[in-house]
């Protein structure tokens, strides 16, 4: 992801903070079209979420007032997004594992393991941005990332139901034994990935569509 591109996350996340109306609504939906823009690899996921983080610090740093609920909800925007990606690649495993072709177990693994990262990343780059920022800021959102970890996140329930019917969809279609080759790993990451930010657009558009009808209703 370009040194632009994270500049233009951040100064949204930024503005929509700063603002303080629907922030969870505009941070799930702001970090969903900037992952659907890229492959969901781990670490597209983290660079987006950390882009997002920086600038809702930035925006909240510039508010006054109580910021227990921003956090609160600035981190379930997140959490959201992240969901939405998790069930996408959900669905991106569901799909090639439907196609019916022979994989080497150790072509998947790489796959199965990046995503079982993903919840545990996740709050740890918010708490990293957010400490750097200090202040209230950082306490607010280290007691936000605290319960995350006793009580589970969304994502982290999603990820965990993907990770065990992944698992348990390819036992019968893999092949035994060693990968037929490193690239042969690479390659299935690659694809999983790239097939899930599709998947994720179209997730994306439809949470655009509900909210601008939603807006028109409410007039």
């Amino acid at each position: 992801m370009s040194d632009t591109q994270i500049e233009t996350i951040k100064e949204e996340a930024a503005a929509a903070a700063e603002q303080g109306k629907d922030l969870r609504a505009l941070v799930r939906d702001m970090t969903l079209r900037a992952l659907s823009r890229r492959s969901l690899s781990v670490a597209d996921i983290m660079a987006v979420v950390r882009a997002v983080t920086e600038g809702v610090s930035l925006g909240l740093g510039r508010r006054a007032g109580e910021l227990k609920d921003a956090a609160h909800e600035a981190l379930a925007g997140l959490d959201e997004a992240v969901k939405k990606a998790a069930e996408a690649t959900k669905l991106a495993a569901q799909q090639l594992v439907s196609q019916g072709k022979e994989f080497g177990e150790q072509d998947l693994k790489p796959a199965v393991d990046e995503l079982k990262k993903v919840e545990e990343m996740f709050l740890a780059t918010v708490a990293k941005v957010t400490e750097a920022a200090g202040g209230r800021i950082k306490e607010e959102f280290a007691a936000q990332i605290s319960h995350a970890r006793r009580n589970g996140t969304d994502s982290g329930r999603v990820i965990a139901d993907t990770v065990a019917e992944f698992n348990q969809r390819v036992a019968a279609t893999v092949k035994t034994g060693a990968a037929q080759s490193a690239s042969a790993a690479l390659d299935m990451t690659q694809r999983l990935t790239l097939l899930a930010s599709g998947i994720l657009a179209g997730m994306s558009d439809v949470l655009h569509e509900k909210a601008k009808s939603g807006e028109k209703k409410a007039r």
